[in-house]
């Protein structure tokens, strides 16, 4: 899709602005161009704009005349994208535009993510900015950067930087659906490192086993959908192919987003040619099995094997057990559920990366709930799997929960826009997932806050796709609120 296909969509000026976005190359960390995009902008529109000391960006819009009494509405987004590919889609992140497609009512992309999660947000603010025929009251568009690891740029905030007493965070993927609060998140990494000196004895053989295919998806607003987790996977089979094939581990690489529920993984072994025959069946048996446990979940698992160069080193036979031990014992996936919010997660843990070989172990777990001791008592579970085998187990990244407000006035005017829109009350619901409200009501306490957004699903992976007509509808709601 160019520009102009994308400005025959509405709001067309929003579009415009998104497909400029897929234009700028913004993974996690890499931030500098879209920043200076979002403050050329605003320098372009002729407002108020700042740029904190981590680099988060503010625009100030002045109110409508007549309106200047009215609470400060501070529209929210982030300015990064989860970087996601599929394994034959040769694609730099850093460098490299996305290249989005048309499907029906739906925008997606070419085998990446498409950074509608979190584009469609900065899209929104600046649709917002730009137009001078709305009515609203003093308006402010704050940009943070690096949400989707460590949440840098809300951690970063300092007190008076905004002057909002209104947030309306525009990160939240369910159209129609109002978030009044969020689950908190802690990183647990575990690490180890080992004497790389093992070699496989001469007569065996080097064989690469993949598991590929799954869904993936976004590691909090997907938990509850009950997806296979190719790491869970790849550790379950690993104990049976050591246990009743003889293999020897030598490697393991599985995810690359700690915020995303890994799709493939892969593990290099080392094993005896007599016994790769009965490897073979294993792996046949456990891709049935596999498709028949996640039937009318996955589409289809793909479990397969391939000779390959043996491997020069293999992990000890003590740190390969306790490691697969380990992988196999550790929570993921839904934990506990909310009582006070109907099918809601309160606590989950997402197996996120496992990188074993060449003499280190790393593995990665994002643990979310909305009670800050039970997230931490989970993420305790897992450290105590690890302590097991004398890995150092590190908590990081620990971010609060946003608390709902039940006497919110935000929530009953976008409880009304959205009434006037849909023609029914809108669902008020708590996400299972890291919004920067938490932290930024932590830096701001008496900003009452919301989230909402257009229909996105598959976030974080490279079936992430936007629903045009629920972009149109969300946006009128906005400005409804706004009015």
């Amino acid at each position: 899709m160019n520009k102009a296909d994308y400005q025959k969509l509405a709001p067309s000026t929003l579009w415009g602005y998104f497909y400029d976005l897929t234009q700028i190359p913004r993974p996690t960390g890499h931030c500098q161009a879209v920043r200076e995009y979002v403050v050329a902008e605003g320098k372009r529109l002729g407002l108020e704009t700042h740029v904190d000391e981590v680099g988060n960006v503010l625009i100030r819009k002045p109110a409508t005349p007549g309106l200047v009494d009215r609470p400060v509405a501070t529209l929210q987004g982030h300015l990064d994208m989860v970087p996601q590919k599929n394994s034959d889609k040769v694609h730099n992140f850093e460098t490299d535009p996305i290249q989005t497609m048309q499907e029906g009512d739906w925008i997606t992309a070419d085998g990446t993510t498409l950074g509608a999660d979190n584009g469609m947000g900065v899209a929104f603010s600046l649709a917002i900015l730009a137009d001078d025929t709305l009515k609203h009251g003093p308006l402010e568009a704050l940009f943070t950067i690096d949400e989707e690891v460590g949440m840098d740029g809300a951690n970063g905030l300092k007190p008076g930087f905004s002057k909002g007493d209104i947030l309306l965070n525009i990160d939240s993927e369910v159209e129609g659906d109002l978030f009044v609060g969020c689950a908190g998140g802690v990183d647990v990494n575990v690490s180890l490192e080992y004497q790389d000196n093992h070699e496989p004895d001469a007569d065996e053989i080097g064989v690469r086993l993949t598991i590929k295919g799954l869904k993936g998806g976004h590691s909090g607003v997907d938990i509850h959908l009950g997806r296979a987790n190719a790491n869970k996977l790849m550790a379950r089979l690993l104990k049976e192919a050591v246990s009743q094939c003889g293999a020897l581990v030598a490697e393991i690489d599985g995810g690359n987003m700690r915020n995303a529920i890994p799709r493939e993984a892969v593990a290099l072994l080392s094993i005896k040619e007599d016994d790769t025959e009965a490897l073979w069946e294993l792996v046949s048996d456990y891709e049935e099995l596999f498709n028949k446990e996640f039937a009318g979940i996955e589409n289809h698992i793909t479990v397969s094997l391939e000779r390959c160069d043996r491997p020069k080193t293999i992990l000890p036979d003590e740190i390969q057990d306790a490691l697969i031990h380990a992988l196999n014992a550790c929570q993921n996936g839904v934990i506990s559920m909310l009582s006070e919010f109907p099918d809601t997660v309160e606590a989950s843990s997402n197996l996120a990366q496992v990188q074993a070989g060449e003499g280190h172990i790393s593995v990665r777990f994002l643990v979310r709930s909305s009670s800050d001791s039970r997230k931490m008592w989970v993420a305790s579970s897992i450290e105590s799997c690890f302590l097991l085998m004398d890995a150092r187990v590190e908590f990081d990244a620990s971010y609060t929960g946003w608390q709902p407000n039940a006497e919110s006035h935000i929530m009953q005017v976008m409880c009304q826009a959205a009434k006037e829109i849909y023609g029914k009350e809108p669902a008020v619901k708590v996400m299972h997932a890291g919004l920067e409200c938490g932290i930024i009501q932590g830096v701001m306490p008496d900003m009452d806050m919301i989230s909402f957004g257009p229909e996105i699903q598959h976030p974080h992976s490279p079936d992430e796709r936007v629903s045009s007509p629920s972009v149109e509808r969300s946006y009128r709601m906005l400005v409804r609120a706004l009015d």
